[in-house]
């Protein structure tokens, strides 16, 4: 018989999430271990770690079920609104958590450290984003601040707008980010077309633009890597 037809207390006490965690640690548990302590119970034909795989496999790993709507998540057999919305609010808790800032000014030193530090909270977002991250002379994160929601192209992106903040706050220099919702962060002409066109606006504002990120689904591309934004 399956394990996962198995009830969890009739599993071995050592395979049983709870007991692992308490045991191993809660960064030694799977994705399907962690989902299964919030769903808590499966059904009556497999168990909640049955019930957590089931989910993983539906909507293709854990930033798919983060995007999922609530509906959505109803809609899988053994997963009703009670347990819709345990996921919902430990998904949005780890979100939160992963944007919060700490006390000490976090330093960009590379595309890596914005992706780490914006990723999380825009990879799953269902539009484009931009955001403006504030930087000091030694590259500390000073703000971030969204500045366009919607369509990012250089139709709508006013220089005034983009650069208010980093004006008033007397900055140095910023990094530009923005999202991909499809996933897939390679630049498309427009994107380069308008990463020029802050260069030239920071160039003429004395603000000197680090770097425009994009992210997409895990990935995220610099166009300072791609040569699109020059050297110092």
């Amino acid at each position: 018989m399956s394990e996962y037809h198995l009830r969890i207390n009739e599993l071995p006490l050592r395979e049983r999430p709870r007991e692992r965690l308490k045991e191993c640690g809660v960064a030694a548990l799977s994705n399907s271990e962690l989902l299964a302590i919030i769903l808590r119970t499966g059904t009556a034909a497999e168990n909640v770690l049955g019930l957590a795989n089931r989910l993983l496999s539906k909507f293709g790993g854990l930033v798919g079920i983060a995007r999922a709507s609530f509906g959505e998540l109803c809609t899988l057999q053994g997963v009703g609104q009670a347990k819709a919305a345990q996921l919902k609010a430990a998904l949005e808790l780890g979100r939160r958590l992963s944007a919060t800032q700490p006390e000490d000014k976090t330093v960009v030193r590379s595309p890596q450290d914005v992706a780490n530090l914006l990723m999380a909270d825009m990879a799953l977002l269902d539009q484009e984003h931009l955001k403006v991250v504030l930087l000091t002379s030694k590259n500390q994160v000073i703000s971030i601040c969204e500045t366009y929601k919607g369509s990012v192209n250089t139709s709508i992106i006013r220089p005034s707008e983009l650069f208010r903040e980093a004006v008033r706050e007397n900055c140095p220099a910023i990094i530009v980010v923005h999202n991909h919702p499809s996933g897939d962060p390679d630049p498309s002409p427009e994107d380069i077309a308008t990463t020029e066109q802050i260069v030239k606006a920071g160039k003429i504002l004395d603000i000197e633009v680090l770097d425009h990120v994009i992210l997409g689904r895990q990935r995220y591309v610099s166009l300072k890597e791609r040569g699109v934004i020059p050297p110092a």
